[in-house]
């Protein structure tokens, strides 16, 4: 075995036909895609806001005016090469494609895969189009080392094995040590060690797998990944009847025992503290491998056999409900282990002659057999939506088999970490193509992610991406050969096809619209059948749905993989520095859909910037509520609905999903049982869980929110006998005796009323006084109490945005108009108050994080996009653009730019972010005034998110997986 196996010595195995003539579909004939967009020149300075420290510069980078600045700064901090601030270094995104698409070209023509010298000119500019207009991305090892020196890696996942002797444990740790240097992540199943319940032939008792978990467990956290901070991605499955699957269950568990015990110690036992080093078992992802006999024993309530690893023998019987509900606890406690579906996943093996799949990746979406590698790409769904909110089909096709071609052609030219994976991904080629910004693409169609129109969608567009990418495969045996282990599989795999095909013509369609797309599904299923029958195919696999965390923002999606749109209120930096907080533009795009005026639109959109959910948004219909349902937040996904999104996409891939099912802080233990048993019957080969705050290892970014784990707080040790305590009281700052005061008269849905607010001398308001109603009666009482409890509270220092973030947005009668110019709707009473109030006496920044403005604020807004008063021109260049609109970026003297910087911000209700968050998570901290339960990122020290099992920063697109 060496470190890097190369391509260079597979062979090349030529069909009947000459080649492959590529259509021009996205290009156009005579001109170079970099020609028909405009490029300009930015700055990239990329800070830890956690430590203040600059992490990254480079200035002058080229890029397309269209690209996000988050996209820019991702690609140029991650996958340009070359040493920073040498000449070696890549500088503009033309060179980055060029080096990857050139590449590919080369590999094709080399290996007879176009059929002329004009059809490969096509395929480069029809690749360079669509990667360019951010149509798709491969993953990542293909931007960090495709046509550079480095070895010409393109997977992202792997697949390991190991038997039950020494050697094959000792090289285990040796090969996931070197993919994770290379920055990728592997999966092994441990099942065939002997447990510790087993002899050996020495006649002493084996250790089991648990026990050689700890090694790997302490190489993979000294490695790390890729020589980064981050941790390394594994993952490790046991299957179910193993003797050692209690122990093996409650490992993580019983970690966050000793977490707990050691931050009560005082200890730092954040992700990333100093101390969380001598916690064991925290670097990969725990799976149990369950097979149907032990999940119908669940059901039916009986006992389940453990089986000697050896013989096959059942040395020990278990309670099959207990064992179950022990998966569940565990689960319930720290998020593992997930479970995988045994007979599930191998019912669509398309090589069972070969082997059975036993394991997957860290992120559970690439499953097959052992020693192999799978490279991903993925498209972004969004694009593929045309004016008229219809799903183009058609176009979407075209770039899938453009795709899948060129990932084939990748295997001919890769690199692998071992001999043994490069072997098999050679002879079995296995793709991983999935997209996407699915959760992005039905709310902008109107669709609720968890209703039967989402779901029956989201079938259609699954099953025509893998449809294309078989009959692509088939169509590529032709031209090149099938794959070396097609002969010995052929029927498994024709089979494994037909099944696809019933499980598509199974899909009933609603509307016109997922019509037209089941109909090029069937379309492209029937052609799969019937060329695969006739060449072979050239893969076997094709499909997977993968996190795209760092390509998702590569290519600007809102949404990652299958996942639906994590809030609705976005994080979005500005060119030439600044933030904004705005609402993501499939909102009023759906709204308008859904068949909504634009001033109604205008309102709802306005609603949510200041809220960040649609309840109670004005005009809006309870029952497209579920179109604007997120992963976070208010109306955040009921964990039934994660689940049978993914069950109507899993009958339509090769592999899987990587998913987690969000389940909120108190949920039981028997709602994770559930979601465990009806994954199983709705046919997923892969379900993970996460219930909130249930890490105690996970720092936050607020203090908003305090993790508890599952257990609760342990009593504060004792104190020292002798010890000094220091009281801070707050002191009262009293009125003069004379002082100015302000009395406004006001009528809120029909009901009269008088405010006095008195200042102190400095304008800080110090107190209130309002009568309502008549006097004597039991309102004027209780409005005179609450009077005086605010105006002591603000003399006692209490500020009055804490009043104002408070009593805003309550909802009680009487409510409706009112006749003041500047707040001409309130929900109630202290609605209209404290807005008032905020008004008269908050300046404009602070009211403006509160979403309050005046009449005269709103219709500046109106008129130049931006709410703020005007300043001078001296004072304007003091700070950054307040109008995105007109934002341009500032060059350094060295680099001159070749277009001005604009980066429209198309929402009215866009403002500018809170100075805390520096990403979309910690925006939705700011607005719910709750914690989002994720890690910190170890890069730019922001709050990262969730994508598929695993976590992304969107400032800097670390990754806490393997893709």
């Amino acid at each position: 075995m060496t470190e890097t196996v190369s391509g260079a010595a597979s062979t090349r195995r030529k069909g009947k036909n000459n080649g492959l003539t590529i259509d021009r579909v996205f290009s156009t004939a005579g001109v170079h895609p970099y020609d028909e967009i405009t490029w300009e020149r930015r700055d990239v300075v990329q800070t830890n806001w956690k430590t203040g420290e600059s992490v990254f510069e480079q200035r002058g980078v080229e890029f397309p005016d269209f690209w996000s600045v988050n996209a820019s700064t991702i690609v140029t901090t991650k996958y340009f090469r070359g040493a920073v601030g040498t000449d070696a270094r890549e500088w503009s995104l033309k060179q980055l494609i060029d080096r990857v698409v050139k590449t590919y070209r080369k590999a094709g023509e080399d290996h007879g895969y176009f059929a002329s010298p004009a059809d490969a000119e096509t395929f480069e500019h029809e690749l360079t189009w669509l990667l360019v207009h951010q149509y798709f991305s491969f993953n990542s090892p293909v931007w960090f080392n495709v046509g550079t020196e480095s070895p010409q890696q393109v997977s992202a996942c792997f697949i390991l094995s190991v038997d039950d002797s020494m050697d094959s444990i000792l090289n285990w740790y040796k090969e996931e040590g070197f993919i994770f240097k290379g920055g990728s992540g592997a999966g092994l199943n441990l099942s065939r060690i002997r447990s510790s319940k087993e002899l050996l032939s020495s006649g002493g008792t084996a250790s089991g797998p648990v026990s050689f978990m700890r090694g790997a467990d302490a190489s993979a956290g000294t490695i790390k990944s890729g020589g980064a901070t981050r941790r390394a991605a594994k993952m490790v499955v046991l299957d179910v009847d193993h003797p050692d699957i209690e122990e093996f269950v409650m490992t993580k568990a019983r970690e966050e025992d000793k977490i707990r015990a050691l931050r009560d110690a005082g200890f730092d036992m954040d992700l990333g503290g100093e101390d969380i080093t001598s916690v064991q078992y925290q670097n990969a992802n725990n799976s149990v491998r369950v097979s149907d006999e032990f999940m119908r024993a669940v059901e039916d309530g009986t006992e389940f056999g453990l089986r000697a690893r050896k013989t096959g023998e059942v040395i020990e019987t278990v309670d099959a409900r207990d064992l179950f509900r022990k998966i569940a606890q565990a689960a319930w406690e720290c998020a593992d282990p997930g479970l995988q579906y045994d007979d599930t996943i191998n019912d669509w093996h398309t090589n069972p002659e070969t082997g059975r799949i036993t394991a997957s990746n860290p992120c559970s979406e690439y499953m097959s057999l052992d020693n192999s590698s799978c490279n991903l790409a993925s498209l972004n769904l969004l694009k593929f939506l045309k004016d008229d909110d219809t799903f183009d089909a058609d176009l979407f096709a075209k770039a899938v088999e453009l795709i899948i071609t060129a990932m084939d052609i990748s295997i001919c030219f890769a690199d692998f970490p071992t001999e043994p994976i490069g072997d098999t991904t050679r002879d079995y080629r296995q793709l991983g193509i999935g997209y996407a910004n699915l959760g992005a693409l039905l709310m902008a169609m109107g669709l609720g992610y968890d209703s039967e129109g989402g779901r029956t969608m989201a079938a259609t567009i699954t099953s025509l991406m893998t449809g294309q990418s078989y009959k692509r495969s088939a169509e590529l045996a032709a031209v090149v050969g099938p794959y070396n282990g097609y002969a010995r599989n052929a029927e498994a795999h024709k089979r494994v096809m037909r099944k696809h095909q019933a499980a598509n013509d199974a899909v009933r369609p609603l509307t016109i619209i997922d019509s037209a797309v089941h109909k090029a599904a069937t379309k492209a299923w029937d052609a799969v059948v019937k060329l695969g029958e006739k060449n072979g195919y050239r893969n076997a696999q094709a499909s997977v749905l993968a996190p795209t965390g760092t390509i998702g923002f590569m290519m600007d999606c809102d949404t990652t993989g299958i996942e639906p749109d994590f809030s609705l209120v976005k994080f979005k930096k500005l060119v030439g520095g600044g933030s904004m907080q705005i609402v993501n533009q499939t909102v009023p795009r759906a709204l308008k859909k859904l068949g909504y005026a634009e001033e109604t639109i205008e309102a709802i959109v306005e609603y949510i910037a200041e809220h960040g959910h649609v309840i109670d948004a004005p005009g809006l219909k309870t029952e497209h509520y579920e179109v604007f349902d997120t992963a976070m937040g208010a109306r955040a996904l009921k964990p039934m609905g994660h689940v049978r999104m993914m069950a109507a996409a899993q009958p339509f891939l090769s592999g899987a999903i990587s998913k987690t099912v969000n389940l909120p802080e108190d949920a039981t233990v028997e709602e994770i049982e559930e979601v465990f048993l009806q994954s199983w019957k709705l046919g997923l080969k892969a379900t993970a869980i996460y219930r909130d705050s249930c890490k105690v290892g996970q720092p936050l970014a607020t203090g908003k929110g305090e993790n508890k784990g599952a257990a609760a707080e342990a009593p504060a040790a004792a104190e020292p006998e002798t010890k000094t305590v220091v009281e801070y009281r707050p002191t009262r700052k009293r009125l003069p005796k004379s002082r100015q005061s302000l009395t406004t008269s006001f009528t809120v849905g029909g009901a009269e009323g008088y405010m006095t607010s008195g200042a102190h001398e400095d304008g800080e308001l110090g107190e209130i006084f309002l009568k309502l109603g008549k006097q004597g009666s039991t309102l004027a009482g209780v409005m005179d109490a609450f009077s005086i409890a605010v105006s002591i509270g603000l003399q006692y220092g209490v500020p009055l945005e804490t009043y104002v973030s408070k009593f805003t947005n309550l909802r009680f009668e009487p409510a409706g108009l009112t006749d003041d110019a500047d707040v001409r709707m309130a929900q109630s009473i202290m609605d209209y108050i404290f807005r008032r109030l905020a008004l008269d006496y908050l300046p404009f920044e602070e009211r403006a994080a509160l979403g309050i403005y005046s009449a005269e604020e709103r219709q500046r807004h109106l008129e130049t996009g931006s709410y703020e008063p005007i300043v001078s021109e001296a004072e304007s260049l003091k700070s950054t653009p307040a109008e995105p609109q007109q934002a341009v970026e500032a060059q350094s003297s060295s680099v001159e730019a070749t277009s001005p910087s604009v980066e429209p911000v198309e929402t009215k209700a866009a403002k500018p972010a809170p100075a805390e968050a520096h990403t979309s998570a910690e925006l939705l901290e700011q607005i719910t005034g709750t914690a989002v339960d994720s890690p910190l990122c170890f890069t730019c020290g922001t709050k990262m998110r969730p994508a598929g099992s695993c976590y992304v920063c969107e400032g800097c697109g670390s990754t806490s997986g393997c893709s």
